[in-house]
């Protein structure tokens, strides 16, 4: 098993990162969902049909399934070689991980919602929402490229100013949307 280590690992990768684009732009969906609830009919409805339709499947062949898959090979290569787990940057960055999977289900419901028409969203506030998935795929890069020389300190700060800037970002971008 140990001679597939690097096969697994770089399957594993695969899978985050697919994982990743799917949490990316399943919110972007989610926005335009929202939007079209807004629209007069005709357009109400067709857009709704085509952006659920395109939700449906980013969710359930792209998502879903990659976020099982990253997980599984994650888990093989901890049995492969369980000592990863005593690393501190390693149990960080699983605290992230579990963050992800928190993040990904949260996604699962709002999915739910709109699939049923029950907008509790503003499209600013899921703009805004698409956010974490940026914040937590940045704290697990670095964690995982520099592991222990991380001052975790500095990481954490660095985090906080990464969500600050994003938060900066969205309210000029909303101003300039307004305008």
């Amino acid at each position: 098993m140990e001679d597939y280590y690097l096969y697994i690992k770089s399957l594993h990768l695969i899978f985050v990162v697919t994982w990743f684009a799917g949490l990316f732009y399943i919110p972007r969906l989610f926005v335009y969902q929202i939007e079209a609830h807004d629209e007069q009919e005709p357009a109400k409805g067709i857009l709704l049909k085509q952006l659920k339709l395109m939700t449906r499947r980013l969710w359930f062949i792209i998502s879903w399934p990659s976020a099982v898959l990253a997980t599984s090979f994650a888990l093989l290569l901890i049995y492969i070689n369980p000592g990863i787990v005593e690393a501190t940057w390693m149990q960080v960055k699983l605290g992230f991980v579990v963050l992800l999977i928190i993040y990904h289900i949260k996604t699962h419901f709002i999915f739910k919602e709109l699939e049923n028409d029950v907008v509790k969203w503003t499209s600013n506030g899921m703009r805004l929402y698409n956010e974490g998935a940026t914040i937590i795929l940045f704290a697990v890069i670095f964690l995982v490229i520099l592991q222990n020389a991380i001052n975790w300190i500095y990481g954490v700060v660095g985090i906080f100013a990464l969500a600050a800037l994003l938060m900066v970002l969205f309210k000029i971008y909303k101003r300039y949307r307004k305008s």
